[in-house]
């Protein structure tokens, strides 16, 4: 409860955050962790080439140039900005849970910032310099060093952030431990990591034989070969990839895989789960047609065809990180901090004795007729806007009247009652953490706000308010 809470009410602050990750793990895993270690195997085959067949060799290392090309200024203009926008949108949305990861994975943040470092400076160096590497073969057997280097820091960083979005899902001994290598060697770590790294070598490669595909000129004699080797490369990693998500899968704490129907969708889809995972086996059976075809008959490869894999492949991750992000609730962190970013320690406390008077930016403490809608609004902040709404995307208004209609205002101690039991209804729900009269509060604030809707203003536009807390030890030790 230690600062202000951002809120766009129009699509939440998790739609914001989920924006900007997504966004960004699809560039890291297509276009560095995978695109790297692709390309400079391109580069190695031009190379090897080179020695007996110049001009296919010189194919070979000007489609890998191309292809860097592309990774290069996509990775280093939307992929930066996206990579600092995950760690400003998160301290906005969810400071506490960012500051407790902070604290528990503090080396490993510095870690990764090191290797981030030197991964951003491989990637200037291996592609301002592939120009000059064709002058001498000594020359190209560095640049192709630099490649590798690129290809080991890239993944490094990946591995590196796994650790700690496991940690989220399912922190281990860690709860008993609190000890940096109990909560990176989660049981997690290691299955996701085994699924985003063969995951990411395939996407690598959807897009490498798009771009190969609409870049090179059907003239082009060495066009053929060179779609042969990225297509064998996607069916090299694809298998990989479906054993690693089945080890993902049965990793997974069994609790949370009952939260995948609605994490797939909204609840209203749960019951269309299954249809979705047929349409999930028809992409992927697609991708591993292209494939074959790719690998025994390029040339018979419409290249407008090439899209769907590479959408395909990317709706997969994504769909991915959405569940990622949804089973583990009702926690941000396993067992340790709700989706509210309030720690299930603290839940005794300000239930007993309430939210608000624990509060340094809410000037009430006590909840009285007068200010009983105020009160709402500002439990409410605290409490709900994580994940919802007032009236915009996962509205808290329309939740309830799906529930309960539309014909008949909303009954407070209807929602009251709800409120206080939705944890044992909807597993992925927080208990709520204050008291009867700050529920009561909430559920009259809901109400009013189907009664006259009003934009929910952010303190990022209202401002705070802050009073002085006076805690007393006795109580807290009790």
């Amino acid at each position: 409860m230690d600062f202000p809470l951002f809120h766009l009410d129009f699509m939440g602050n998790r739609m914001l955050v989920a924006i900007i990750a997504i966004l960004h793990v699809l560039i890291n895993h297509a276009l560095a962790v995978g695109f790297a270690p692709l390309v400079t195997v391109l580069e190695f085959r031009g190379y090897l080439k080179s020695k007996t067949k110049p001009n296919e060799g010189k194919a070979w290392d000007e489609m890998a140039r191309k292809l860097m090309f592309f990774a290069f200024i996509i990775t280093t203009s939307v992929g930066a900005l996206t990579g600092v926008g995950i760690w400003f949108a998160t301290s906005l949305a969810n400071p506490a849970s960012l500051g407790s990861l902070i604290r528990v994975f503090y080396f490993a943040w510095f870690t990764e910032w090191i290797i981030f470092v030197l991964e951003v400076i491989f990637i200037m160096i291996y592609f301002l310099t592939w120009k000059r590497s064709n002058e001498s073969p000594r020359r190209k057997r560095q640049h192709i060093l630099f490649g590798v280097w690129l290809s080991i820091f890239s993944w490094l960083t990946m591995a590196i952030i796994v650790g700690i979005l496991a940690f989220m899902m399912d922190p281990g001994s860690w709860v008993e431990k609190k000890s940096l290598v109990s909560g990176f060697l989660n049981p997690i770590y290691l299955p996701q990591l085994i699924f985003r790294t063969p995951v990411a070598m395939m996407m690598a490669g959807c897009v490498a034989l798009m771009v190969t595909a609409y870049v090179m000129k059907k003239q082009n004699t060495w066009k053929t070969g060179i779609m042969k080797y990225i297509s064998f490369w996607i069916l090299l990693w694809m298998p990989l990839a479906a054993s690693g998500a089945f080890i993902y899968y049965w990793h997974i704490p069994r609790v949370m895989i009952g939260n995948l129907p609605v994490a797939i969708g909204t609840q209203q889809f749960q019951n269309w789960y299954g249809s979705l995972v047929t349409v999930m086996i028809v992409v992927i059976s697609i991708g591993f047609l292209v494939g074959i075809l790719g690998t025994f008959s390029p040339r018979r490869l419409p290249k407008h065809l090439l899209i769907i894999p590479v959408i395909s492949s990317f709706l997969f991750l994504g769909v991915f990180e959405r569940l990622r992000e949804f089973i583990r609730k009702p926690y941000v962190i396993g067992e340790y901090m709700y989706a509210n970013g309030i720690l299930v320690e603290e839940y005794p406390l300000y239930q007993q004795t309430g939210l608000l008077k624990h509060t340094p930016y809410s000037a009430l403490s006590e909840i009285t007729e007068e200010n009983k809608l105020p009160a709402g609004e500002a439990v409410f902040t605290l409490t709900c806007t994580r994940c919802h709404t007032t009236h915009g995307i996962n509205s808290v208004v329309k939740r309830f009247e799906l529930m309960y209609g539309t014909e008949t205002p909303l009954n407070e101690e209807a929602m009251k009652t709800y409120m206080k039991n939705m944890h044992n209804v909807r597993y992925y729900m927080p208990p709520f953490p204050g008291n009867d009269e700050e529920l009561g509060a909430l559920a009259a604030w809901i109400a009013e706000q189907q009664r006259n809707p009003k934009t929910l203003e952010g303190p990022q536009i209202k401002g705070v308010e802050v009073k002085e807390i006076e805690y007393k030890l006795q109580n807290l030790e009790k």
